[in-house]
């Protein structure tokens, strides 16, 4: 039942889609056309060979649209990806058409109104499909088009799972049960009920309407699984397997084909290809640059008011561990009196630190400080975004107290990062600092990066957290 309801949504969203179509082409022509742009138009073809058009934009789009995922299911997806996806539809559909169009000779068609049917059409199917999202998402909380599920395998992927179900009820999933032969039937986790044996599948599968099964198994039953996935598919109820060890792979896992055994890479770093890493660096280069000759009358006031109230060298250098694990000088503005290396090497500043300088202590809580790394961003030392280098005695501290911290050292440390948009900086959780440092590795894009240069910018430099 859930299934053919899914199939009626989907060519309901391909009605929408063919109606909002329709609506940004002919609002494109209007304007350009009869509105304010009309005294620059010339009509060289009909309004019916531009109507004509339609009758291969809209298949055409379509098939763009299941390309990019954007008939399958929307309650799990996050709205921004379904946006990106809309996006990436329509200026691929946009670059086609002016393809075509070039090819065909028809240089007489309006490119000013196709640029307008991309824009229009990119808002307005954007606005029908949340419109759509929150209608369903209102009958979902009201208990209708529901997905029925059952767990198979009593887990900590199976709380996490009944966890997630249990916040998010627009979703719309029901757990109808867990089985499992080593948690007692009646056993009850926020409300799901273990109600039998992994062998009553044989007996449920038949009676009940199922639209999917959930294998949860823990890691000590694995070798049960070719057993359970067999009987679930012979039923031909849909079936999806949650991991118990997705502590240890990522949610996006990078997979490899060799010769037909499927190989699970434990991280991806999308920063380990070549092109990629290549990008970033022109990236950091020119950004160095021009972020050097901006921030130059800030860094010479700054020389000349250390010198003028502490004795000492201006730029303090400090070791830091960075890329593939190695050693290097990170730059400073010196913001403490000189003080011993060995006690230096070993000790945060604190709160009211005596060491620290009055003028320290303003270019800490405003992040001034940290200016002349943008010279060891320029040497390719550091980036303009990447998690935070520290110093290698803390380094050799947190490897051994904090799960998966040395993957950080697979990308260059940064000026600025995930971690420190968010508020982990200074005297902060490590772990949670660490885990914004591997989602940022994991998910690494130039649009994420410019996305943390200009939360860096619009949030402040201000440090709450530097003593």
């Amino acid at each position: 039942m859930f299934k053919d309801n899914q199939k009626n949504f989907s060519r309901l969203h391909m009605l929408i889609d063919a109606f909002v179509m329709a609506i940004s082409y002919v609002c494109a022509l209007a304007i350009r056309f009869v509105g304010p742009f009309a005294d620059s138009a010339s009509w060289a073809k009909s309004f019916g060979q531009y109507m004509f058009v339609l009758v291969f934009i809209i298949p055409g789009y379509w098939i763009l649209y299941q390309a990019f995922t954007l008939y399958t299911p929307m309650r799990m997806q996050g709205r921004r990806l379904v946006l990106s996806n809309i996006v990436k539809a329509n200026a691929l559909g946009l670059v086609i058409i002016m393809f075509v169009y070039y090819n065909l000779g028809e240089l007489h068609y309006s490119r000013a109104t196709l640029y307008m049917f991309c824009f229009f059409n990119i808002f307005l199917d954007w606005g029908a499909r949340m419109l759509v999202f929150y209608l369903l998402r209102d009958m979902r909380k009201r208990g209708m088009n529901q997905k029925q599920i059952v767990l198979v395998g009593y887990s900590r992927a199976a709380e996490e799972y009944v966890d997630r179900i249990v916040q998010n009820p627009q979703w719309g999933y029901v757990v109808r049960g867990i089985l499992d032969d080593n948690v007692p039937a009646g056993t009850v986790y926020k409300g799901v009920k273990v109600i039998g044996r992994i062998a009553n599948l044989m007996v449920i599968l038949p009676a009940n309407r199922l639209d999917e099964i959930a294998i949860t198994l823990g890691l000590s039953e694995y070798y049960r699984l070719e057993e359970i996935v067999a009987l679930c598919e012979k039923s031909g109820v849909h079936t999806k397997f949650i991991p118990d060890y997705n502590n240890i792979i990522p949610t996006k896992p990078y997979t490899e084909d060799i010769l037909g055994l499927p190989v699970i890479n434990i991280r991806y770093v999308p920063l380990s290809n070549t092109f990629n890493a290549m990008v970033k660096r022109v990236m950091d280069v020119v950004g160095s640059i021009l972020a050097i000759i901006v921030s130059s009358p800030v860094m010479i006031l700054m020389c000349i008011l250390i010198k003028l109230t502490s004795p000492g060298p201006l730029i303090y250098k400090q070791e830091r561990v960075g890329l593939r694990n190695k050693n290097f000088w990170m730059y400073k503005f010196r913001s403490m009196e000189i003080q011993p290396e060995s006690e230096e090497k070993k000790a945060w500043t604190v709160k009211n630190d005596p060491r620290v300088t009055g003028v320290g202590r303003f270019m800490r809580r405003t992040s001034i400080d940290e200016l002349p790394q943008l010279f060891n961003i320029l040497k390719g030392d550091m980036s303009l975004v990447g998690p935070r280098p520290e110093r290698p005695f803390f380094v050799e501290k947190f490897r051994e107290e904090i799960p998966r911290y040395m993957v950080k050292h697979q990308v260059r440390p940064g000026l600025t990062g995930w971690a420190q948009v968010n508020g982990y900086r200074g005297d902060t959780s490590i772990r949670k600092r660490i885990e914004c440092d591997l989602y940022y590795i994991e998910n690494w894009t130039i649009g994420f990066d410019i996305k943390i240069l200009l939360l860096t910018i619009f949030k402040g430099f201000i440090n709450k957290n530097a003593y």
